[in-house]
């Protein structure tokens, strides 16, 4: 039963079956040129990631317009690679992430010379206006130039050096059955090049060979945009690690300083709280810069090490050879190329490194502003005691002077009481009754606030 359309199939089946043919290599059988550009995305030119809103879009407005030239339909909406036979010229486009690649290639005179097929290129077919409006945008553009050859180089010949202006070229016998030469430079025209020489190859075996050497030229160049930011980032962590090390210094200093302070009346140094807050606030500041720099730069440093994990897996599958005189493109990618990359990964560990030490020293200043909190917080609550006890002391005094108003007051009462008997004809002495109310009267008053006290304890 044939379930091509069934609805048992997963909705991301079709797609996902068909990803692994979605960049087909170029049919290509020498002789033959091929031109290659790799237009990076105008929104991120310059910055750390790329401007993903519009990138796609933009990349396949372009391609539009290159196929209105010719009167041919662009590709679809969501297209990441399209392919086309324009008859002088064959066109392949693929879209990146972050650029677009577009690989023109036409035939060419099996007889011409290397230095003269360089010359007669397939670009010579696209409108000037199209490539202009590409100015500013291009990282990458190359030639590449097949040729049949007989047999493979035994050494690096002097006609090599008329193709390329470079003086350090490298090359090498590649999937044993051809051969690499390249200087890796930017000529004089503005393009850099590749001369394969295919002496033994199967077919369909060229057209991935051409793929996978314009693929370490693209993915080196897209790992190099790493290098810039390293190199611009390296002075501003020098600065944030001179000042984090002069603030370690100030809290190391700190305390001796503070040792022979004067107090306040809280009984904390005068000056602590205050550069306790303005060290925090150095810090502080000092983890915002180095954050913003982590933004700026992390996308890059890690897009650029994914870029030169592909370089060493296409130069890997090269299966390379070494030809006499001259060193192998691992050989040169491994002397050029990875020290840059080295400098990056170095460049961002030692961001992690900083971030950390930073930190761990704002950890260590907030443990010693909590302390300096717990410490005014406890002579606060012992003068909160200090102040109880006299409040204590004081209500003390006043309770003595209670019992002696109110015992006034009362005896005056009782005096008034004992005149009233003696003019009613009671026998009453009013002098000695008044003067036996007094201790009486005394101790009841006495009495009665302290089992009112106890009350209000309870």
């Amino acid at each position: 039963m044939p379930i091509a359309y069934s609805t048992l199939n997963h909705p991301l089946r079709v797609p996902l079956a068909a990803e692994a043919h979605s960049r087909p290599f170029l049919q290509l059988e020498a002789p033959e040129t091929v031109t290659h550009l790799a237009v990076y995305a105008r929104a991120a030119a310059g910055d750390g990631a790329p401007v993903a809103d519009d990138t796609q879009g933009w990349q396949q407005r372009t391609l539009s317009a290159l196929c209105g030239f010719f009167g041919v339909a662009g590709p679809a909406a969501d297209a990441k690679y399209f392919y086309h036979d324009f008859g002088r010229f064959r066109l392949k486009w693929e879209c990146h992430t972050e650029f677009a690649t577009y690989t023109f290639a036409q035939r060419h005179d099996a007889n011409a010379a290397p230095a003269e097929a360089f010359q007669r290129l397939p670009l010579l077919h696209i409108p000037q206006q199209w490539l202009l409006s590409l100015e500013g945008t291009v990282i990458v553009a190359a030639h590449v130039v097949l040729e049949k050859a007989s047999q493979a180089s035994d050494t690096a010949s002097s006609e090599m050096r008329t193709v390329f202006e470079g003086l350090s070229l490298a090359a090498s016998v590649v999937l044993q059955g051809a051969e690499v030469w390249s200087d890796f430079l930017i000529q004089s025209d503005g393009f850099s090049r590749f001369l394969v020489r295919d002496f033994n190859l199967r077919q369909q075996q060229i057209g991935r060979l051409v793929q996978r050497v314009l693929e370490i030229e693209t993915y080196r160049m897209m790992a190099l945009l790493g290098l810039p930011h390293a190199q611009a980032a390296a002075p501003r962590m020098n600065a944030i690690e001179a000042e984090l090390a002069l603030l370690t210094a100030t809290m190391v200093d700190s305390d001796d300083a503070l040792a022979g302070a004067q107090m306040n009346a809280d009984g904390v140094p005068e000056q602590e709280a205050d550069d306790e807050q303005a060290l925090l606030r150095s810090i502080t500041g000092l983890a915002a810069r180095i954050e913003k720099l982590s933004v700026d730069n992390s996308y890059r440093f890690s897009a650029s090490q994914a870029y030169f994990r592909l370089v060493k897996a296409r130069i890997e599958e090269l299966r390379e050879s070494r030809i006499d005189g001259v060193p192998t493109l691992g050989e040169f990618m491994e002397r050029r190329l990875a020290p840059a990359m080295s400098t990056c990964e170095a460049t961002a560990r030692r961001h992690e490194a900083l971030a950390e030490r930073i930190a761990h020293s704002n950890d260590l200043l907030r443990t010693r502003v909590g302390i300096v909190q717990e410490r005014q917080n406890r002579r606060i609550l012992q003068s909160m005691n200090s102040r109880a006890a006299q409040q204590l002391r004081l209500q003390q005094a006043v309770e003595g002077l209670s019992v002696v108003a109110i015992s006034y007051y009362m005896v005056g009462l009782g005096s008034y009481v004992s005149k009233a008997a003696k003019s009613a004809g009671v026998p009453l002495n009013t002098d000695i009754a008044t003067g036996a109310m007094v201790p009486i009267i005394v101790l009841v008053v006495w009495m009665g606030l302290r089992r009112l006290h106890r009350q209000m304890k309870h």
